[in-house]
């Protein structure tokens, strides 16, 4: 047999070195990588596994609460709880969501299809009873999880208006909640705990905890029982005329203070629902409308203040209609363009200027402002702030609307008696409020102070200005008072107080120019006339009852409730002569 010869031993010894060289310079690279990772990188790689295992949580601040100005609270955050899921974890989606959300109130059909989705996590409903989660968690079943989450809750719905609302994440968005958002806020802070891969807290490991910081609470100016009886008062006036709305502002004139504030209809701030499907605006602030006779007050006042007139002044022979330019009563639309009447018939009177204000003459009073030099009316409209923000605590006021356009030859007549102008309940009140405080405007606000950590803060410095003299404004504060003796305004009368106040009747723009069948009925008034501690505000949008129609019906009863209350509330009381 042939014998195979095998490898030469050099040919041997040649392969070993090379395989002896290969893993020389195979374990040189290991040992420069772990050089490299244990030495050289080691402080980066320790921060990349640190980052791993930190867990790092914003921790949400506690939101402050809102209390009326006796500390009744009127916005509170009470601990609650959400159910959440994972759906990839959830073994029968039908049957969780038939189960759980019966029990919650949830859409079944809506929660199946999200548990069914495939989504990483999925909300089941948020802010519940904790004892309501707790019965749901005790069902056991799979995916379905808990986390605590407060609930902002409001004891009572009366003063939703002012107090607003907040979304479902508890950020406001409408009200004081959405006005002072930033106080009520506060800070929050974060919590970086560090985790092992099951989730579990390293007991040496990285803790580090930056508290929260409590939102500030806030300190209204609201009463709250007088804020119930203003809605009710709006809710019977409402029921009582047929209107559509009726909205009304109760303030303290001396500090500009509101005491109450609100209307119908209104809306349950909890369920973030309306009565009617409306919107959840407060029309006491951001509403406008022509103020009709209430404005005469800023009228007369002006003609009175500048020296040109004075109460027991004559005006011989007022008629029942005025023409701004001739022949302006006889033409079709003469109830448009310059023709003014009176709100009834009457012969020719002689009335003095005290007569034309409790009458509520709209001829007489714009005798009184065609007297006047032309751009005295337009500084006192401005004075007493219509066309003007008050500058309330509130968002979304608008300005109003002055419209005497030098080139309108009928503008000043219908702005002396409430046209041509546009106002919010707000700025109607407070121009009534420097009447009431002897002649001094003082801007309007719903927060008295905030609360932080226990120490009492006052808000900014209040806006003040004098508009008339005291003098002007006590004369202006007893034709108040016949106009609820004996003039349109004697339903606003207060058993045992001496009251005074003006009616207000203006008609509504329809597509064709006023509609004298769409009214807007108002009243302004004040109480103690010696020294007002109240002035109420009411408006009364589209009374549909015929009889009642004007301010002195439909919106004077309403300021009657509301203002009883609201003496009683400030101690005043009764002469027992009234």
């Amino acid at each position: 047999m042939e014998n195979i010869p095998g490898p030469a031993p050099r040919s041997i010894a040649r392969r070993l070195a090379l395989m002896g060289g290969l893993l020389v310079i195979a374990w040189l690279a290991m040992a420069f990588k772990m050089y490299t990772v244990q030495v050289v990188d080691d402080e980066s790689h320790a921060e990349r596994g640190l980052r791993q295992r930190l867990s790092i949580r914003e921790v949400l601040p506690e939101r402050g609460e809102i209390f009326d100005r006796n500390g009744e609270a009127l916005a509170l955050t009470v601990l609650g709880a959400s159910l959440f899921a994972i759906p990839s974890e959830i073994q029968d989606p039908v049957l969780v969501a038939q189960q759980v959300g019966l029990r919650v109130g949830a859409d079944i059909e809506k929660l199946t299809r999200d548990l069914q989705s495939g989504e990483d996590f999925v909300y089941i409903k948020r802010q519940l009873e904790v004892d309501m989660v707790e019965e749901i968690m005790n069902m056991g079943f799979a995916g379905v999880y808990s986390e605590p989450e407060s609930k902002r809750i409001y004891p009572s719905s009366v003063a939703s208006h002012v107090l607003g609302m907040v979304n479902i994440d508890g950020v406001g968005i409408e009200g004081l909640e959405y006005y002072y958002q930033e106080d009520l806020a506060g800070e929050p802070g974060r919590a970086m705990i560090e985790q092992d891969v099951k989730g579990r807290q390293i007991p040496t490991g990285l803790r580090e905890i930056t508290e929260a910081v409590r939102g500030s609470d806030l300190i209204t100016t609201v009463d709250l029982l007088l804020q119930y009886s203003l809605m009710e008062a709006c809710r019977s006036g409402v029921a009582r005329t047929g209107a559509e709305q009726c909205w009304a502002v109760a303030l303290h004139p001396e500090t500009g203070e509101i005491l109450a504030m609100g209307g119908v209809p209104s809306f349950d701030p909890d369920e973030r629902v309306s009565e009617d499907g409306s919107p959840f605006a407060n029309f006491a602030v951001r509403g406008m409308y022509e103020p009709g006779s209430t404005q005469k007050a800023v009228t007369i006042a002006a003609a009175l203040d500048t020296g040109f007139w004075r109460a027991s002044d004559l005006i011989p022979q007022v008629p029942y209609e005025i023409e701004i330019f001739p022949r302006a009563c006889e033409e079709p639309d003469d109830d448009i363009y310059g023709c003014y009447r009176d709100f009834t018939y009457h012969d020719p009177l002689d009335l003095t200027v005290a007569d034309i204000f409790v009458r509520s003459s709209n001829v007489g009073t714009i005798m009184v402002q065609q007297s006047l030099p032309r751009g005295v009316l337009s500084d006192y409209i401005h004075a007493f702030g219509l066309g003007t923000r008050t500058g309330v605590d509130f968002s979304g006021e608008p300005e109003g609307l002055v419209n005497l356009d030098p080139s309108c030859s009928t503008c000043l007549a219908s702005a002396a008696i409430g046209y041509s102008v546009a106002v919010t309940p707000i700025q109607m009140a407070s121009a009534f409020g420097a009447i009431a405080n002897d002649g001094v405007w003082v801007q309007p606000h719903l927060v008295r102070a905030l609360r932080v950590d226990g120490e009492v803060r006052p808000v900014a410095d209040i806006e003040q200005r004098r508009v008339i003299s005291p003098e002007t404004a006590r004369i202006m504060r007893y034709l108040m008072a016949d106009t609820v003796n004996k003039g349109t305004g004697q339903a606003a009368a207060v058993t045992g107080f001496e009251v005074g106040g003006k009616t207000g009747t203006s008609s509504k723009l329809g597509f064709d120019g006023y509609d004298e069948e769409l009214n807007i009925a108002s009243f302004i008034g004040l109480a103690p006339i010696d020294d007002p501690k109240v002035v109420v505000m009411v408006v009364v949008d589209g009374p549909t009852r015929s009889e009642f129609r004007t301010g002195g019906s439909a919106a004077a009863p309403v300021f009657s409730e509301i203002m009883e209350v609201a003496l009683r509330r400030f101690g005043e009381i009764p002469n027992g002569n009234s």
